[in-house]
């Protein structure tokens, strides 16, 4: 597996609650990525930016995000897989 799916180079912005964070969250277990969840309601900056947006998965190494809706074809082509 390449390196940067093994890291935790990855966020997903998230709420709890959220069924489109879920079925993300199970795409990225299916892909095999590392990732640190994020949730958008512990910051109010971050609230105001992913607030409709979410889920959002964030490459930290090259500030790149990949917005739902995805499927594992675009997530594993984000992560470079």
């Amino acid at each position: 597996m390449p390196e940067a799916l093994q890291s935790l180079d990855f966020i997903l912005y998230h709420t709890e609650g959220c069924h489109l964070c879920h079925e993300a969250q199970a795409l990225l277990e299916q892909a095999g990525i590392a990732y640190r969840l994020q949730d958008i309601c512990d910051d109010e900056q971050l609230a105001e930016r992913y607030g409709i947006r979410i889920p959002v998965l964030r490459c930290n190494h090259s500030g790149a995000e990949l917005g739902w809706p995805f499927d594992l074809t675009l997530l594993l082509d984000f992560a470079g897989a």
